[in-house]
């Protein structure tokens, strides 16, 4: 305790000699980069480093292995934004080409940071993603304006921290009474952001980075761009895979909309691979018949509707939830809800939709002002269906994901594509109407529902597994069927097929 109150007395002193120090407009270059490091804003994000990102470090290394290989690249990322904010004191505001390559040092470490998430599941992959989603936070330095298309610094902060408490909080939950070391570590991840990192853009940059008028043009060279990939990545597995928090619209963003959508996704400059004709699913040779009438009639038919209306979120008459035309939303949750609710989901595409029940109190707790947690608490201890919904509709939505608790009607799925489900609990029924493609994750309760299929095609269910704790298997559900007439009725049976 002694040293961290040495080391923070020592950052307060370097601080109010930084304040007292001022800058020298005539001074040599040399004078004026020594004038830029003692700048406030700059010596508070080193007085950041020295208290949260040192604990966040010295917590790692007790644990080392993986933990301690992704909390360097967290350190090294800070440390990189602090070099990015020397050096922005002295630039002017670039375009959008030179803020790209200008983000290209801290794009590099965030990269290597999700690379260690992928490829088979380590033990320590909560960890992993946890440290790997939070870098997403230091893109606050991104922030152009209010038409950029990101939110503003500090909200950018608090919510790009929401894609990683998910997993800190799994760390806490998983080590709470085995591994104080672990315990540290994770909570030490969480102040390094809230309240560090937060509390220092609201101090400095609560309107976005602060430029040199008067300093030099950021003129990057073709070099330092770097290169576009062959092919775009291949899209998520699953919608609860470790990529389920990435935008995937077909729509190009544009302005530093883009710019932050790369840099989360790995690429600062990224290009997309052109559909060519022998791609296109009509003229495949795999993908000919009466299964691709089928498939095309399909699409067709759930098409989410051009013209969408202004998005809702919100319960009408206090029975039914409503949730229309929300696009690449992936933090939309009802906490609060009972049995005599129904959840109507209309319209929405690239989101996902959490309705987690009474787990919402335990695997996201700080999602939320105190205020609304108790609110939740109050409806999981009341004992009268805590967190269940009458029923859940999913209507006309494009790769929308859906994470419920239990139901105690029915799950509805009509006229919708690309729709991944996962049921925590229980379901009595599940239907599934006009639809092409629907991943239906079943949990160990819900193994007994009924499920019922009409004018659907690419429906997969996914169980756990009896053998490997933690695994699924997937089975496909029939969408062509033989009907033979026999004794006076029909015989419908589902239609096998043998062969490449």
């Amino acid at each position: 305790m002694d040293e961290k109150l040495i080391q923070r007395l020592e950052s307060a002193v370097s601080r109010l000699e930084s304040l007292s120090s001022g800058f020298h407009p005539s001074a040599s270059p040399a004078s004026a980069a020594d004038d830029v490091a003692r700048d406030p804003s700059v010596v508070a994000f080193a007085d950041l480093i020295d208290q949260h990102v040192a604990r966040f470090s010295r917590a790692a290394e007790v644990i080392g292995g993986q933990v301690l290989d992704v909390s360097k690249l967290v350190q090294e990322a800070f440390n990189v934004q602090k070099e990015l904010l020397v050096e922005l004191k002295q630039t002017q505001k670039p375009d959008l080409a030179g803020l790209g390559s200008f983000l290209k040092p801290l794009n590099e470490v965030i990269t290597k940071a999700a690379k260690l998430t992928e490829g088979r599941r380590s033990d320590f992959f909560n960890h992993l993603k946890a440290a790997a989603d939070s870098l997403s936070a230091l893109a606050w330095i991104a922030y152009t304006g209010k038409d950029c298309g990101m939110s503003m610094p500090i909200a950018h902060v608090e919510e790009s921290w929401q894609m990683a408490e998910f997993y800190c909080n799994k760390v806490l939950v998983e080590y709470r009474n085995k591994d104080p070391n672990h315990v540290e570590w994770a909570k030490a991840l969480k102040e390094m952001y809230l309240p560090g990192l937060r509390d220092y853009v609201k101090s400095f940059h609560s309107l976005g980075p602060v430029w040199s008028p008067k300093g030099k043009v950021y003129a990057p060279s073709k070099a330092s761009a770097p290169a576009a990939p062959a092919a775009p990545p291949p899209p998520s597995a699953s919608l609860f895979s470790s990529q389920s928090s990435q935008a995937s619209s077909s729509k190009p963003k544009e302005g530093m909309s883009a710019v932050f959508q790369q840099i989360s996704e790995g690429n600062v400059t990224s290009g997309l691979r052109k559909v060519t004709a022998d791609m296109k699913t009509k003229n495949r040779a795999d993908r000919t018949g009466v299964v691709g009438t089928i498939e095309k009639e399909s699409h067709a038919t759930s098409r989410v509707p051009s013209k969408a209306g202004p998005p809702k979120f919100e319960l009408q008459m206090g029975r039914k939830w409503v949730v229309e035309n929300q696009i690449e939303k992936k933090d939309l949750v009802i906490g609060d809800c009972d049995a005599k609710q129904s959840v109507y989901v209309y319209g929405c595409k690239n989101s996902v939709l959490q309705i987690p029940g009474s787990s919402f109190f335990i695997s996201f707790p700080i999602w939320y002002p105190t205020y609304h947690l108790v609110k939740i608490l109050q409806v999981i201890t009341s004992k009268q269906f805590a967190g269940k919904v009458n029923n859940i509709t999913i209507d006309k939505c494009t790769k929308m994901g859906v994470v419920f608790k239990d139901v105690v009607a029915a799950f509805e799925i009509v006229n919708s594509s690309g729709v991944e489900v996962q049921c925590q609990g229980a379901a009595p029924t599940i239907l599934v109407d006009n639809t092409s493609g629907c991943q239906l994750y079943l949990s160990k309760d819900s193994l007994q529902t009924s499920i019922t299929t009409a004018k659907s095609s690419e429906i997969n269910v996914l169980v756990p597994s009896a053998e490997t704790d933690g695994d699924w298997v997937e089975h496909s559900l029939p969408q062509q069927y033989i009907h033979v007439f026999k004794d006076g009725h029909f015989e419908t049976t589902p239609a096998s097929h043998s062969g490449g």
